[in-house]
């Protein structure tokens, strides 16, 4: 699975135009792709475009997963089916979809970046759902009720109780949604504006042309994009194992002091009932 990228990234080291014999190794694509201005518009404007379209995603999946976590039975199973529908619904049709309702139906002009950000966000936002749910079922549900018993508002018991015990299913639907609007296709190729294109969109435009130094920058543009998620991945992995630690490690800090404490007490009161005899 892993080779066709290792290929990849093998290449874009190399001064090679196609895939083939190799002649000698060389920075130029990386070169190329950080002096071009149009290659770095484009990748401006796919990361804003990503993490834009990504936080609002994962605000919407986030609200939804705890509404639904919530919810009694018919209303829980209602949500979880109508969010299955744009996970399994072909991105082909859910970009047409979105283009006809919004353009050609409301009338909203692709100019205004609106039906790209939308078709982003109803892309992404079931990904979320499905990335915080898992959590909130790892969840002690009495924990939130406890606190409304204590007389904290639900908007509190939300931010203080709910929130940091899912935030890593948070952080890893987000990771998801960026990961998609940066990989998608279909839906950005129906809705963005003319003049403005996605690394997916491009790519595929440039692989039809025939500027060979653009296309061989997008292998180091692939590279860089398959370490970063690497990077990411093992710092989302060993965030809890780090958490754990630090918990441990306090745990471990108080009970010492306690036992440093109690030790102390017994030592004066022994003294005292001795200077007493």
């Amino acid at each position: 699975m892993y080779i066709p990228i290792l290929v990849l990234a093998v290449y874009s080291f190399t001064d090679a135009a196609n895939i083939g014999p190799i002649h000698a190794f060389s920075m130029h694509n990386y070169i190329t792709l950080f002096t071009t201005p149009e290659l770095i518009n484009m990748i401006i404007g796919s990361v804003l475009l990503a993490v834009g379209s990504a936080v609002l995603a994962t605000i919407l999946g986030t609200t939804g997963a705890i509404g639904a976590f919530y919810s009694k039975g018919k209303v829980k199973g209602a949500m979880s089916v109508l969010n299955q529908i744009p996970v399994v619904n072909a991105d082909v049709v859910t970009g047409f979809s979105i283009c006809i309702l919004l353009v050609v139906v409301l009338g909203v002009s692709k100019d205004t970046y609106i039906p790209l950000v939308v078709g982003h966000v109803i892309l992404s936002a079931p990904f979320v759902y499905l990335a915080v749910v898992p959590k909130l079922k790892q969840m002690d549900p009495s924990l939130y009720e406890a606190a409304l018993d204590l007389g904290a508002t639900p908007v509190y018991a939300l931010f203080k109780i709910i929130i940091p015990q899912i935030v890593s299913g948070i952080a890893s639907g987000f990771v998801m949604a960026v990961t998609l609007s940066l990989d998608d296709y279909f839906v950005a190729t129906y809705t963005k504006p003319a003049t403005f294109d996605t690394i997916s969109t491009y790519v595929v435009n440039a692989t039809k042309g025939s500027q060979t130094d653009i296309k061989t920058a997008l292998w180091a543009l692939s590279t860089i994009i398959f370490l970063i998620v690497i990077v990411v991945e093992i710092a989302i992995n060993l965030a809890p194992a780090r958490k754990a630690v630090r918990e441990e490690a306090g745990a471990d800090y108080w009970k010492d002091k306690c036992v440093n404490t109690f030790s102390f007490n017994d030592s004066k009161r022994y003294s005292s009932s001795n200077r007493s005899v």
